[in-house]
């Protein structure tokens, strides 16, 4: 065991710091959903999300719209071929309202996206098992990595850019589009949303 008490000689050079932190349904602290309203809250630049599931409470869409129509950058990545059509359509729910804010959505064409990830202003992240959703947010055990200031925010950047490259931008034009079916099942879902 010495070798594993001993400290090294010399530290790596580092800087920043990650935060490990968890959510439980067992209390009343939404940590989870703090951490992403706070991350959008904050932002003065920009705030890059991939989440595969987008179904929102008022103040998480609220706090979306508020950061777009304030001048930040809010791009939303989530996949164009979903696992769960329900979701989906719950999802798709969402754009006109988002899209008409300001917010910016990019579906990814390859397939399905299912990171959780926030980057704002190259200064802080969270990769989590977060999702955007009632479940995740409210009703799971759940956990995540606060990222401040850390060389690896250089390479989630990397990757969003990477991805968005790869997505195709939702306009209002396209949502416009969509059949009456799908509005309509979206509105419908919206009453279960809090259970999925």
């Amino acid at each position: 065991f010495e070798p594993y008490l001993t400290p090294p000689e010399k530290l790596p050079e580092t800087r920043g710091y990650v935060i490990p932190y968890g959510d439980s349904p067992t209390d009343d602290d939404r940590i989870g959903e703090m951490v992403y309203l706070n991350i959008l809250n904050q932002a003065r630049r920009y705030v890059y999300i991939m989440t595969p599931y987008l179904i929102l409470d008022d103040k998480m869409a609220t706090a979306l719209q508020f950061a777009a129509q304030r001048g930040v950058d809010v791009r939303l990545v989530l996949p164009h071929i979903p696992d769960k059509r329900s979701a989906f359509l719950l999802a798709k729910s969402h754009y006109a309202e988002l899209i008409g804010a300001g917010v910016r959505i990019f579906e990814y064409t390859p397939g399905f996206v299912h990171a959780k990830v926030f980057l704002s202003d190259d200064i802080c992240g969270v990769v989590s098992t977060i999702n955007l959703d009632y479940r995740s947010l409210y009703h799971h055990f759940e956990c995540g990595a606060y990222l401040y200031k850390v060389d690896a925010l250089a390479d989630i950047k990397a990757d969003f850019a990477d991805t968005m490259g790869k997505s195709q931008e939702i306009t209002i034009a396209e949502v416009k589009k969509q059949s009456l079916m799908t509005r309509l099942a979206g509105k419908l879902l919206k009453i279960a949303a809090p259970l999925m």
